[in-house]
């Protein structure tokens, strides 16, 4: 996706600059200081994604969003939580609150990606999530299945077991619904290493036996199918 940066703040734009840099499927094609130098230029170029700020000398973001007669989709990313409502108001994907995090970063782009009608390759193949030495960016392609244990789940992919202080139902709100699904209250799946469909349990390619909860069957079995 091609995105631009409107913000006058020049740490500002070093932090979106670098989540950006580690985002693939994103392309930063301009950024600018006030929204007066990115009209003319937004009038003129196809642009995907605009990361816009809202106090800014001259026009303000809200404002310049307003006069824009097609914008791209956009987030806001600001210091003033204030200004929210009327943020998303203009249908604003996300409104980034400063200072925010690359996890909260992606999980905006994601937002993005599922807007357009188009997937990024963030969205679709990267599960990007904090581990204790910091960020782990996985590919959800190669990832087999997702085990929670209370307060922790267990990543297993075709490789390597990784641990991780998170819930299960916030990971599987960051994975790719089509390919994942919730086989029993401890296990989500990925359905491209589905195996084989066993009357209790399903089959990894692994050999691993996933139980199937009875509350998750019939959709399961649908998600499967479909």
């Amino acid at each position: 996706m091609k995105c631009v940066i409107i913000d006058d703040e020049p740490f500002a734009h070093q932090v979106l600059e670098h989540y950006i840099s580690q985002t693939p499927g994103l392309e930063l094609k301009a950024k600018f200081r006030n929204t007066v130098e990115a009209f003319e230029y937004l009038g003129k170029s196809k642009i995907d994604l605009l990361f816009l700020d809202i106090e800014m000398p001259l026009i303000n973001g809200i404002h310049f969003l307003s006069m824009l007669p097609n914008p791209p989709q956009t987030i806001f990313t600001t210091a003033h939580k204030q200004y929210a409502f009327e943020g998303f108001e203009l249908s604003a994907l996300d409104y980034l609150l400063k200072p925010f995090s690359f996890e909260r970063f992606t999980k905006a782009i994601n937002k993005a990606s599922i807007g357009s009608g188009e997937k990024s390759d963030m969205a679709v193949h990267n599960l990007v999530i904090k581990d204790k030495e910091g960020m782990l960016n996985l590919n959800q392609q190669h990832i087999l299945y997702i085990e929670g244990c209370r307060d922790y789940v267990k990543i297993i992919t075709d490789n390597q077991t990784h641990i991780i202080y998170h819930t299960l139902k916030g990971i599987l709100e960051k994975l790719n619904s089509r390919d994942f699904i919730q086989a029993h209250r401890s296990y989500l799946v990925n359905r491209i290493h589905v195996n084989r469909i066993h009357q209790d349990g399903l089959m990894m390619h692994d050999k691993t036996v996933i139980p199937i909860g009875q509350h998750y069957r019939k959709q399961l079995l649908e998600q499967i199918n479909g």
